[in-house]
């Protein structure tokens, strides 16, 4: 069998698992006690891995926050100190099955979503989405969102999700993109959807009112809580079309503010880097070009198993936050399938023609079109201690591609 053809099988396998995943919401919990090997006085983060002397701003500020959140400083200053002694470990999201947007930044007594992939039994796990602290705010009002996430709305959400008996998620992921979002920064159906299946666990469990409503009040104002839901659902579909022999589908693509990474189903863990790109968008009131940093976050995972900007084209919403028009969305979407392996027979666009979302990134195509994946996300400052400042589209780089599919052919051309 010539390696063509031995590629064609793997890809043929790699597409079906990414097609079959079937994400479960299974747990809330301490991230000390469900994620693989974090360890205490460890941070994880977003991207490719990346010491702390080359971190951007923005992620400098997010771990910063983290190491105050689990009060192992008590300043801004011993925090920084700590960090740049090497006395608190930092590793990828990725290297621990594990996914955060923005900074990502993920610690032992951070409250985590666990999301199982009941196709093929592994589980992933990602922080909750917030608009300060995992864009570089470490400022008290910052904190205290991680704060109140860790007492009062995760303990409240876990004891409803147990009322549930866990919470199927691919149904609303389908649902809401018939519904206009594309699943990566416009979750306002899928945010609702999971609300509306939440409450009916609040009313369930037997719980005091000042756990409840303030958490019902929680879920129901926060229109991308189901961001972190839907980058654990695409970490857990793509892990388990990891590791195939001879596959050149792309499985992770993340970015920590410095590089942009990702990784290849035949080729292991192996990262491929390039700097991170500019991003081209929209700004809040107040900032400008000149502020921002460059795209940073593991949120890139929802491209990754073709949600985002993939499916931007049947999500006109979103084009107010991050910027265009929709022919130009119509024709991101239309673009994606050039360098893809398959349609998803059940992530619909109603506004294409109910086609479905593109999804299995080859790396081969990626470098023959010379069309690299459009991906819309969130703008941090270039500098620690600020919220979010924008959104808008940024593609990856073409580099990352180039180098994969030449450490894929020197992996397997000799065999």
């Amino acid at each position: 069998m010539d390696i063509k053809r031995k590629i064609e099988i793997a890809n043929e396998d790699t597409t079906n698992r990414l097609i079959q995943g079937d994400p479960v919401l299974v747990d809330i919990a301490p991230a000390g006690e469900v994620i693989p090997g974090l360890e205490d006085r460890m941070v994880l983060h977003a991207g490719p891995p990346i010491e702390w002397d080359r971190m951007c701003g923005a992620m400098q500020g997010a771990v910063i926050g983290m190491v105050l959140y689990e009060e192992w400083a008590n300043t801004a200053e011993e925090a920084r100190k700590l960090l740049e002694n090497g006395d608190i470990k930092l590793a990828p999201n990725h290297h621990h099955q594990a996914v955060g947007p923005m900074a990502g930044t993920i610690t032992v007594s951070a409250p985590v979503w666990v999301v199982e992939n009941k196709a093929f039994g592994n589980r992933a796990f990602t922080r909750q989405v917030e608009g300060r602290q995992q864009f570089g705010d470490y400022s008290d009002e910052a904190l205290d969102g991680l704060r109140k996430w860790r007492d009062v709305w995760a303990p409240t959400l876990t004891i409803a999700l147990e009322k549930l008996g866990g919470l199927e998620l691919k149904p609303i992921i389908i649902q809401a993109l018939q519904m206009g979002d594309e699943v990566h920064n416009r979750h306002h159906a899928a945010s609702s959807l999971f609300a509306n299946k939440m409450a009916v666990g609040l009313a369930l469990a037997d719980l005091p009112k000042d756990a409840v409503l303030p958490t019902l009040y929680y879920i129901t104002n926060h229109h991308l809580i189901f961001l972190g839901l839907a980058m654990a659902s695409g970490k857990a579909i793509s892990d388990a079309a990891h590791g195939i022999e001879y596959s050149t589908i792309v499985t992770a693509m993340a970015r920590n503010g410095t590089e942009f990474g990702i990784r290849v189903s035949g080729l292991e863990d192996m990262w491929f880097t390039a700097p991170a790109p500019k991003i081209k968008g929209l700004f809040l009131t107040g900032y400008n070009d000149d502020d921002a940093g460059l795209d940073m976050g593991d949120s890139a995972i929802t491209e990754t198993v073709g949600w985002g900007g993939f499916v931007i084209g049947g999500a006109p919403g979103i084009l107010s936050l991050v910027g265009g028009t929709p022919d130009e969305a119509i024709a991101y979407t239309r673009e994606m399938r050039k360098i893809t392996t398959a349609v998803h027979p059940t992530y619909l666009m109603p506004a294409l023609g109910f086609v479905g979302a593109s999804m299995g990134i080859d790396i081969r195509k990626v470098v023959q079109t010379n069309i690299s994946p459009i991906i819309d996300t969130g703008m941090a400052h270039k500098d620690p201690g600020h919220p979010i400042i924008g959104a808008g589209l940024v593609r990856a780089p073409m580099d990352c591609f180039k180098q994969a599919l030449i450490a894929f052919g020197n992996k397997y051309n000799g065999r």
